[in-house]
């Protein structure tokens, strides 16, 4: 009933068809850019399993999205083994 009435309105007013889709695309976007950040090395759902999951990752992974500055493969550990 709701796709019948966007349906009506979208031939009526052939304008808001770009609208629509990119405010689709842009709640898509962040609704998979918020499933990125849940599935992060920082976020722990799980105490029981492994609570600082973080202390288990190499010096070489890419914590930020997009990293201009930083080159990751020549990073080294710094301390000791846990």
């Amino acid at each position: 009933m709701i796709f019948r009435a966007a349906f009506k309105h979208f031939k009526k007013y052939p304008g808001i068809i770009p609208q629509f889709f990119f405010i689709c695309l842009g709640m898509g976007s962040a609704f998979l850019y918020l499933i990125r950040l849940a599935r992060g090395p920082h976020v722990v759902w799980n105490k029981t399993k492994n609570p600082e999951p973080w202390n288990k990752l190499d010096p070489t992974y890419q914590y930020k999205f997009v990293a201009f500055t930083t080159d990751y493969k020549n990073l080294k550990k710094e301390g000791p083994e846990f």
